[in-house]
C-alpha cells in the first residue's frame, strides 16, 4: 500500500549524516544519536504541502513541493538551512497570524557550544523568511526537544509549549521529592502569546520546569472532552511522563498520577487520537522494549521489584518498559492496554503516529525506529566497566579513547513498525506488507497528503541514510479532507475539533499538528470514510467554542470550514457514563473494613518468580451467624491483620464485632475460609485455611482452624475438630458430597512457599461427624497448585461434583458417583493461570455453566496451543532445592526461550557463570540447550495454552469453552458476579481483578476498574461490553460477595491492601 519512491524521481536526498568525533559523541552527549524531525506543511499557500528536515551536523532542509510528488530544494534561496545548530525538533505554525506558516526549529547539542538557541523563520510570503526568534523572545537557549504551539488560553492567538531535555547528567541528580517543583534554566517553557511577544508563564500556569524534566515527545488534545486542550509530555529516564489538564483559567492541573495507571521508563514519541472509535482520544507513547528474545536479553536491564516500589514511593509513579496505549474512558482517566492491543514492544522506538492508513476509518499506528548504536547492549556495559578497571587501551599500554569505546558498541537497522487496526482494541503489525520492510535507523517522521489524492503519505527522517518518503497507494475508501480557515490571531483554527457521524457511526478528529517525535503535520485533517459515501453530519468546534454544522455531505472533496461562520453553542462532550451501582461503603460499613497486607518480597526469595504469591488475598466468607435472618460477612486477614466479623443490622447496614479468637489467632494468614453448619447444630461454623508465601520454615503457620458458634455469632477455637493437615491452602469449598448429613471439605492447596512449581497436596475431606477421613482420589491429591474450586451438581443426577482450576492447570471436573470420585474429566487445551471458577446457569437451560477467571490478555504472557507457555521443575544445579524454568515466545519469536534474564538466571544456579559468559550467548540459548538430556527428563513439566477469562459452556454432558470479550481480558481476574443487574431476565457477569506484584520485566496489571458483560439470548448465548457500567472499581479486587440488605441490593468487593468497598443502586 505504501511505496518507497527513488530520490532521483521525488528530488529529496536529504540524509541526517551523524558522525561520532573525539570531542562530541554519544559518550559526551546523551542525545547523539536521537535524529532529527520533519515538518510537513503548505509554505506557499498553493494546496501543495512542503517538507522541512532538521539535521544534526548539517544544514537543515526545505523541500518545496512542485506537484506529482516531485520536489526542488529551495533552502539557500528561503534562507532556513540554519545556523548549524544541533537541530531537533521542527513545527510549522502561523507565528505572526498573517495566513503563512512559519517554521519553528529547536537546537540542542553541545552544551558548551555555539548557535544552541531555537530559531524562529518568519515567512515572508516570496519564499523566503527571515530568522526573528529573538524579537518573538522564542530564541530559547536549551536542549530544546520540540515545540507545540496551540491556544491554550483560548485568547484568540496561538501560544507555545518549549519542550526541553535536561542540562545535567540523569545519574548525577540529587533526587529530592518535590525536585520537579523547582525551575531550572534548562527545564520546559510554557510561553504566552503576548500581542506577538512570548513571555514564560510556566510557574504561573502550573508547568513543571525543572532539573528532572528530559522531553522527548509532546502531544497536545482535549483529553478530558471540556473543549480545552491538554498537553501530554514523554519524559526520559526515571522522570515520569506528565499530563497537564486544562483548567480554563490560564492554568494546567498535572494529573498524571491521579488519570494514568503507569507510563513507559523512557518515554519517547507521543501522540493522541481515537483509536476505538468512541470519540475520546487515546494516548500512545513509545519506549525501547524489543519483541524478539535475542535482543530482550542483550540489550535490557530491568530494575528490581524494591527499586521500582521505591521510586513510586518517592513520587516517581509507576513506569514499566514498554509503549503504552492509554485507553481513554471518555472523561481522560486511562487504562494502559499496549500488550492486549499487541503494540507494547517495538525495540528502540521514536516516533508515535496514529493516522488512518488506507482511509478504511479506523486509526492505525505508524511506529519510527532504531538506534544508531545499541547503547543499552550488556555486553558493552560489560565492557565498558572492565575497561574502566583496567584503565588500558587496547593494547593495554595507553588509555582508551570515546572512539574505542564507541566502536564496541553494537550497531544494527531495524524496520518501523505498522499497526494495522483490526477492531476491538487489537492490532497487527504489517510492515512488510505495507511496504515497510526496509531497515533504518528512523526518528522523526510525518504524514501528510503530499499529491492531493485524499490519503496520507509518510515522510521519514533516517540517520545515515536517506530520508524515506511513501507514497500511500491505497484505493477503493471514500475520504473527506478538511481544511480550517480559522479568523485573527489563528488562521490555521489550531484545536479545531470536527465530528463526522453517517448512520450509527461517529468519528472526532482534532486539529492539532505537532504529534509523533520532534516533527509537525499540516494543519488539516482527512476523514476516512470507508465505504460510505456521504456524511449526514458534520460539527466542527472551534477553539473559542463556537461551532457550526453541516448536513448531507458528499465524500471524495477537500471542504474548506470557516470560522466566521460558526455560532455560539460548542458544548463539552465528555462521555463516562454514571455507574449503575454507587459506592456507599462509609454509609453501610460501620468499622474499619481493611485489609492490611503482610510487607514482603517474594523475589528475595525465589528470584525467579514472574509474580509474587504473598498478595493473592483477602477473601471474604458469608453467612447468618447470629441467627437474625440477616447475612454477614468475615473479612480473611493478612498476618497480623485479624480476621474482621461484620453483622448485618436491620437497616442494611453492617457492623463490626469483635471476636477474641480471631486476635488472637492474628498471627496466621487467612487464606480461604466457609460458613457451614460442620458440627451439625444448626448454626454456621467458620473454617479457615491457613497459608501464604512467607513462612517456609514454620508448618504450625499451614493449618485447618475451626471455629464453632454459639448461635448468636461467638466463635470459639476448636482445635481438635478441624481436619490436622497443613498446606499452603487457597481454597475451602463445602458440600454434602456423600449425602449422610454431614459437611464435607475439599481443602485446595497454592503452592509449595520457596518451591514454586513443585506440586503441593490437595485434600478432599468426609465429616464423620467429629472426625475427619480423607476421601480424595489419587488423581485430586497432587492435581497441581489450586487456586479455587467449586461444588455444583455437574450432570444433574442430584449430588455435587468438584471441579477445580489452577496456576499451570487444565480444568478439572471430578464426578461424583454415590460419594466417590473415580471420573476425573479435564477440558482439552484448557490449561491456563486460572483464579477463580463462580458456577452459574447463565443460558437458563437447567444445568450449571461457569465462568472463569484467568490471567487475561494484557500482559508479555501469550499463550496458545501451537506456542504454549512451557515451565519445567527441577533441581537443575543439585543443591538440594527445586528451581523452574519458565518458557515463553517473544512476539517475533518462532522458537520458546526463557523468560528469566542472564542475571536472574545466573543468581539462581550461581554454577551457569562459567557457561553463560556473555549476554549474547545468553540470547542464543534455550531450554534444551541449557541442561543435558538426562537433568531434562527428570524434570516436572507444565504448560499452558489459553490465559483468556472465559465461560464453560455445560452442553448437557459435554464441555465447550468460549473466551470472553476483550474487555475482560484486560487484567486478570479475581472476582466474579453472576445475575440480571439490568432487569432484562437475562444472566449477566461482572469481573473484577488486577494484580500490581510482578516482577518489573513482567509488568504490572492495573487496567481493570470492572467488566460489566451484558448477557444476549441466542443459540450460543453471547456477552458484551455493556455501555454503562454496573461499578467503577480501582485497586486489586479478590472477593466479591451480593447481599439483600433491606430491601437493598448491596455488593460488597474485598481488595488487597485497602478497604472493602460497598454498592448500592442510586436511590
Amino acid at each position: 500500500m505504501f511505496t518507497l519512491l527513488d530520490q532521483q524521481a521525488t528530488g529529496i536526498d536529504f540524509i541526517n549524516e551523524v558522525r561520532d568525533e573525539e570531542g562530541f559523541n554519544i559518550l559526551t552527549y546523551r542525545n547523539f544519536y536521537n535524529g532529527g524531525g520533519v515538518a510537513i506543511g503548505d509554505i506557499n499557500n498553493d494546496s501543495l504541502p512542503d517538507i522541512y528536515f532538521t539535521a544534526n551536523q548539517l544544514k537543515n532542509r526545505l523541500y518545496l513541493n512542485k506537484g506529482n510528488l516531485q520536489f526542488e530544494d529551495i533552502t539557500e534561496k528561503a534562507g532556513v538551512g540554519g545556523t548549524g545548530a544541533w537541530s531537533t525538533g521542527v513545527t510549522m505554525a502561523d507565528v505572526n497570524a498573517d495566513g503563512l506558516l512559519d517554521i519553528y526549529v529547536c537546537n540542542s547539542g553541545d552544551v558548551d557550544g555555539k548557535y544552541r538557541e531555537n530559531e524562529l523563520f518568519i515567512n515572508n510570503g516570496d519564499l523566503t523568511f527571515t530568522e526573528k526568534a529573538k524579537e518573538y523572545n522564542l530564541n530559547n537557549e536549551g536542549y530544546s526537544t520540540h515545540a507545540a504551539f496551540f491556544d491554550y488560553d483560548l485568547d484568540g492567538d496561538l501560544d507555545c509549549y518549549i519542550l526541553n531535555n535536561s542540562f545535567k547528567d540523569p545519574s548525577k541528580i540529587e533526587l529530592y521529592r518535590k525536585a520537579r517543583q523547582d525551575p531550572d534554566a534548562g527545564g520546559d517553557k510554557l510561553m504566552r502569546n503576548d500581542g506577538g511577544v512570548f513571555h514564560d508563564v510556566s510557574r504561573e500556569a502550573g508547568i513543571y520546569s525543572s532539573i528532572i524534566g528530559f522531553g522527548l515527545g509532546i502531544a497536545v488534545s482535549d483529553l478530558n472532552g471540556d473543549l480545552l486542550p491538554d498537553i501530554y509530555i514523554s519524559n526520559d529516564f526515571w522522570e515520569r511522563d506528565y499530563l497537564y489538564i486544562n483548567q480554563g483559567n490560564g492554568r494546567f492541573s498535572e494529573e498524571l498520577n491521579s488519570r494514568i495507571n503507569y507510563c513507559p521508563v523512557s518515554s519517547m514519541g507521543a501522540d493522541i487520537a481515537d483509536l476505538n472509535n468512541d470519540g475520546a482520544p487515546e494516548i500512545f507513547t513509545t519506549d525501547m522494549l524489543p519483541a524478539d528474545n535475542y535482543r530482550l536479553q542483550t540489550t535490557m536491564a530491568f530494575d528490581p521489584y524494591h527499586l521500582e516500589d521505591l521510586k513510586y514511593r518517592a513520587n516517581f509513579h509507576y513506569q514499566m518498559i514498554q509503549n503504552c496505549l492509554q485507553l481513554n474512558n471518555g472523561s481522560g482517566d486511562f487504562q494502559e492496554t499496549g500488550l492486549l492491543s499487541g503494540v507494547g514492544a517495538t525495540d528502540w522506538s521514536w516516533g508515535a503516529l496514529i493516522f488512518d492508513f488506507d482511509n478504511n476509518g479506523s486509526n492505525d499506528i505508524f511506529v519510527s525506529n532504531g538506534i544508531l548504536r545499541d547503547l543499552m547492549s550488556m555486553d558493552f556495559r560489560d565492557f565498558l566497566a572492565d575497561a574502566n578497571r583496567k584503565k588500558g587501551g587496547p593494547n593495554g599500554q595507553n588509555a582508551y579513547t570515546n572512539l574505542d569505546f564507541i566502536r564496541q558498541m553494537p550497531a544494527k537497522p531495524l524496520k518501523n513498525y505498522a499497526f494495522v487496526n483490526k477492531g476491538n482494541l487489537q492490532f497487527q503489525d504489517q510492515a512488510d506488507a505495507l511496504g515497510f520492510s526496509t531497515p533504518s535507523f528512523s526518528n522523526g517522521s510525518a504524514y501528510g497528503d503530499l499529491d492531493n489524492d485524499g490519503d496520507y503519505d509518510l515522510v521519514i527522517n533516517n540517520i545515515n541514510s536517506r530520508s524515506f518518503v511513501y507514497e500511500n497507494e491505497s484505493e477503493g475508501n471514500h475520504f473527506l479532507k478538511i481544511r480550517f480557515k480559522g479568523v485573527k490571531e489563528n488562521p490555521f483554527g489550531i484545536g479545531a475539533r470536527v465530528t463526522a457521524q453517517f448512520g450509527d457511526q461517529k468519528r472526532v478528529l482534532q486539529n492539532f499538528n505537532t504529534r509523533g517525535f520532534q516533527s509537525s503535520i499540516e494543519p488539516e485533517v482527512i476523514f476516512g470514510l470507508g465505504n460510505v459515501a456521504r456524511i449526514d453530519r458534520l460539527e466542527v468546534t472551534w477553539p473559542d467554542k463556537r461551532s457550526q454544522v453541516l448536513t448531507d455531505i458528499a465524500a471524495d472533496r477537500t471542504l474548506v470550514l470557516m470560522q466566521e461562520k460558526a455560532a455560539p453553542g460548542g458544548a463539552a462532550v465528555a462521555t463516562e457514563m454514571a455507574a449503575m451501582f454507587r459506592e456507599v461503603g462509609g454509609e453501610v460499613i460501620k468499622g474499619n473494613a481493611r485489609h492490611v497486607e503482610n510487607r514482603q518480597n517474594d523475589f528475595d526469595q525465589e528470584i525467579l518468580l514472574p509474580r509474587m504469591l504473598s498478595t493473592e488475598g483477602p477473601r471474604l466468607a458469608a453467612g447468618d451467624v447470629n441467627n437474625d435472618r440477616l447475612e454477614d460477612f468475615i473479612l480473611l486477614g493478612a498476618t497480623g491483620d485479624p480476621d474482621k466479623l461484620f453483622l448485618q443490622n436491620p437497616d442494611g447496614t453492617f457492623r463490626f464485632q469483635p471476636v477474641p479468637a480471631f486476635i488472637r489467632d492474628a498471627g496466621f494468614e487467612s487464606t480461604c475460609a466457609a460458613l457451614a453448619d460442620f458440627d451439625g447444630d444448626g448454626d454456621p461454623d467458620l473454617m479457615i485455611g491457613s497459608g501464604g508465601n512467607d513462612f517456609r520454615n514454620d508448618k504450625f503457620r499451614f493449618v485447618v482452624r475451626l471455629y464453632t458458634n454459639d448461635g448468636k455469632g461467638g466463635f470459639q477455637e476448636n482445635v481438635q475438630g478441624a481436619p490436622q493437615v497443613i498446606g499452603n491452602f487457597s481454597t475451602l469449598e463445602t458440600a454434602d458430597f456423600d449425602g449422610d448429613g454431614a459437611i464435607d471439605v475439599f481443602l485446595g492447596a497454592r503452592n509449595v512457599p520457596g518451591n514454586y512449581g513443585l506440586p503441593p497436596q490437595n485434600f478432599l475431606f468426609r465429616n464423620n461427624g467429629g472426625s475427619w477421613t480423607d476421601a480424595a482420589p489419587p488423581e485430586l491429591g497432587d492435581i497441581g497448585m489450586v487456586t479455587d474450586a467449586a461444588w455444583t451438581d455437574v450432570d444433574a443426577d442430584g449430588d455435587p461434583d468438584l471441579i477445580v482450576v489452577g496456576d499451570w492447570m487444565g480444568i478439572h471436573i471430578f464426578t461424583n458417583e454415590r460419594g466417590a470420585f473415580n471420573s476425573n474429566t479435564v477440558l482439552p487445551n484448557s490449561n491456563g493461570w486460572w483464579t477463580r471458577v463462580q458456577p452459574a446457569d447463565l443460558d437458563q437451560d437447567g444445568d450449571m455453566d461457569f465462568v472463569l477467571g484467568n490471567w487475561g490478555l494484557n500482559t508479555k504472557f501469550k499463550a496458545s496451543p501451537s506456542k504454549p507457555l512451557t515451565m519445567y521443575v527441577n533441581d537443575f544445579d543439585h543443591n538440594g532445592k527445586s528451581e523452574f524454568i519458565i518458557n515463553w515466545y517473544p512476539p517475533l519469536d518462532d522458537q520458546p526461550a526463557p523468560f528469566a534474564t542472564k542475571q536472574e538466571l545466573t543468581a539462581q544456579m550461581p554454577g551457569l557463570k562459567k557457561t553463560i559468559l556473555k549476554y549474547e550467548d545468553y540470547g542464543k540459548l534455550r531450554y534444551e540447550t541449557l541442561f543435558p538430556a538426562e537433568v531434562r527428563a527428570q524434570s516436572i513439566a507444565y504448560r499452558t495454552d489459553y490465559l483468556e477469562s472465559a465461560v464453560l459452556w455445560n452442553n448437557g454432558g459435554s464441555f465447550s469453552l468460549q473466551a470472553l470479550p476483550v474487555e475482560a481480558q484486560i487484567s486478570p481476574v479475581f472476582g466474579i458476579l453472576t445475575g440480571d443487574f439490568d432487569g432484562d431476565q437475562v444472566t449477566d457477569i461482572w469481573l473484577g481483578g488486577n494484580f500490581y506484584a510482578l516482577k518489573p520485566q513482567a509488568g504490572r496489571h492495573d487496567a481493570s476498574r470492572g467488566v460489566f458483560l451484558k448477557g444476549a439470548k441466542g443459540t450460543p448465548m453471547t456477552f458484551k461490553a455493556a455501555e454503562r457500567p454496573l461499578m467503577y472499581v480501582e485497586g486489586e479486587v479478590r472477593d466479591v460477595k451480593a447481599f439483600d440488605s433491606a430491601g437493598k441490593k448491596t455488593i460488597l468487593v474485598a481488595r488487597n491492601n485497602d478497604r472493602v468497598l460497598a454498592f448500592r443502586p442510586p436511590r
